[in-house]
């Protein structure tokens, strides 16, 4: 069976620039940064966004079999809440534009990312999962879901509600956990056309940051700066595996950093507005926000090439 040419892991591209955009918002909000940077950064994410839902939807009523074989594919089928994820993002940046359209995607993205974490996470406890699918994208379906649920609902002004999907995704965070690093340190290692997809480790530090500071009001507190100590840790770790990820050269695999990446430039503002560690703020805020630039930059060399596309 020929493969479908843009796998769903691709919505990694929509989230992995959103998040970005709402960290240059939110830097223009605090005087940083020009307004229309963060804009349109959105503008093109939202493009993305769009154009990865028609594809999707194109696979659905066209290549059912495709469709099939990812929700069978254990690895694969992880991605499928990338959907959801980018959504809630999605809808936080056209809140200030179209409320009523923000709500409804938002409620629209809650029903689905807790539809799909009960088929996927809750339907693997009947001894379906294997050590070699054990990888950071487990984390996609309960924790990036949960997280990213309650960014958004505190984005909206519902704090309390927010606070039940961070519970959530925080603890969905503590459980996988140390299966994933087990798996990491004693399975066989990452092909390298997919070794990307270990810089998912660095996201649950840094989105549950941004979602922690969405539900307490914006506030760098205690919380947030033991958030931040494990995330830079994370950071150092997977600077030193650098050369080793990237063995195979540049793959749409390392979109898998994206998540973590635009959340660390955005916590790192959130310090220099605070004046608290300012140096180290300012390091995560470009660090961040120049690493997924270059994301974009080879993304643009595989499509130059003719590359981009699954063959």
């Amino acid at each position: 069976m020929r493969p479908f040419p843009v796998p769903t892991s691709y919505f990694s591209v929509a989230l992995g620039t959103v998040a970005l955009g709402l960290a240059w918002r939110h830097g223009a909000k605090v005087g940083h940064a020009p307004a229309w940077a963060g804009e349109a950064i959105l503008a093109l994410a939202g493009a993305v966004w769009v154009l990865l839902l028609l594809v999707f939807m194109a696979k659905m009523l066209r290549r059912r079999d495709a469709l099939r074989l990812e929700l069978q594919d254990l690895v694969a089928c992880c991605f499928i809440s990338l959907i959801p994820v980018t959504s809630l993002e999605i809808g936080i940046a056209v809140n200030p534009y179209a409320p009523g359209f923000a709500w409804a995607l938002v409620l629209a993205s809650l029903a689905g990312q807790l539809a799909f974490s009960m088929y996927r996470a809750a339907g693997l406890w009947r001894g379906l999962h294997t050590m070699a699918a054990t990888t950071p994208v487990i984390y996609l379906p309960t924790v990036a879901s949960s997280f990213a649920s309650a960014g958004a609902l505190g984005a909206l002004g519902h704090s309390d509600w927010g606070l039940l999907f961070f519970g959530a995704g925080m603890f969905s965070w503590f459980s996988l956990e140390s299966a994933i690093l087990a798996r990491l340190r004693t399975g066989p290692a990452l092909a390298p056309a997919v070794r990307g997809i270990i810089g998912i480790q660095l996201a649950p530090a840094f989105v549950g940051g941004n979602a922690w500071l969405a539900v307490n009001g914006g506030q760098v507190d205690v919380f947030l700066l033991l958030l931040v100590g494990y995330g830079v840790l994370q950071l150092a770790f997977l600077m030193r595996l650098l050369p080793w990820v990237l063995e195979a050269g540049y793959a749409m695999s390392l979109w898998g950093f994206s998540f973590g990446l635009a959340a660390m430039a955005s916590v790192g503002m959130h310090l220099v507005a605070a004046g608290q560690l300012v140096a180290l703020g300012w390091m995560l805020w470009w660090l961040g926000s120049g690493l997924v630039a270059a994301l974009w930059v080879g993304l643009l060399w595989l499509a130059v090439r003719g590359r981009l596309l699954v063959r």
